[in-house]
């Protein structure tokens, strides 16, 4: 695994990664119920971050399940452990390391994350390894992203370019705003048998009253993509407005009376032969 995240671990990404939770959270917990994610199971969270995914899967396979983060930032882990005291969850714990080279122990029934492999050099590989680390028969289950598809109609245009902007920020990062797409190859070639899919995606218009868009329009644009705009020269941040941002999707889409259709969110699963 990559210990880059071109994201960052500041206050400001860690606040947005906790919302970004609340919104993808309902998402989640459908693909990891449709995978087979259930009680009494020792799961393994691969990049856990703030631990969001960690607590999701925790609740799902119960007192009698265990839980184990991993991620390779010490900030983050930090923050994962001071959270779990706070929330009283006694089936969790958090590791900071690669989980390539930590010992863990018996092998796992399952092994998840959320946003992940967009962010790997090569996929293949780190599936590869983590397969070791399952139990014969073990599910491994990943809620990855895709940027095809995302539009407006009518035509949204802070909207759309707020889009164009976040693909190009993924590419110029080094991360992959099409893994969604790509995922049943990398499966494939990392030795599984053919994957399941399901794909969602958050879509409505400003005044949707699940709140989803809201949320949408308050974490679709990182400050990280920011400075990484600038850097690869695409756009300047008095261009982007990024604290602005979030108000002025919702009066446009408002005053156009339209909707907007997000990313892709991608579930896909299979198990260890």
């Amino acid at each position: 695994m990559t210990d880059r995240y071109m994201l960052g671990h500041s206050l400001s990404e860690s606040r947005r990664l906790i919302l970004q939770a609340e919104l993808l959270e309902p998402i989640t917990r459908r693909f990891f119920t449709a995978a087979g994610i259930q009680r009494g199971m020792r799961v393994l969270d691969v990049g856990t971050g703030m631990g969001d995914v960690a607590f999701l899967v925790a609740d799902m396979v119960g007192e009698q399940g265990e839980v184990i983060g991993v991620d390779t930032c010490a900030a983050a882990i930090a923050a994962a452990a001071a959270r779990s005291g706070n929330l009283s969850r006694g089936n969790v714990r958090f590791l900071t390391g690669d989980p390539a080279k930590l010992s863990l122990e018996p092998a796992f029934d399952a092994i998840v994350g959320r946003y992940v492999l967009l962010f790997q050099k090569e996929p293949v590989s780190m599936l590869r390894t983590l397969n070791a680390k399952l139990r014969p028969g073990g599910l491994i289950a990943f809620h990855e992203l895709d940027w095809q598809g995302v539009h407006s109609s009518p035509p949204a245009p802070t909207f759309d370019q707020c889009c164009r902007w976040a693909i190009d920020a993924l590419r110029f990062g080094g991360a992959d705003p099409f893994v969604g797409s790509k995922l049943y190859l990398t499966f494939v070639q990392a030795g599984f048998p053919p994957p399941e899919l399901r794909v969602e995606s958050i879509a409505g218009g400003a005044g949707d009253p699940t709140g989803a868009v809201s949320k949408l329009f308050n974490t679709i644009f990182p400050e990280a993509f920011v400075h990484t705009l600038e850097q690869s020269g695409v756009a300047k941040a008095a261009d982007i407005g990024a604290e602005t941002l979030p108000n002025r999707l919702r009066a446009e889409v408002t005053r156009l009376g339209g909707i907007v259709v997000g990313k892709r969110e991608v579930g896909i699963w299979a198990r260890r032969v």
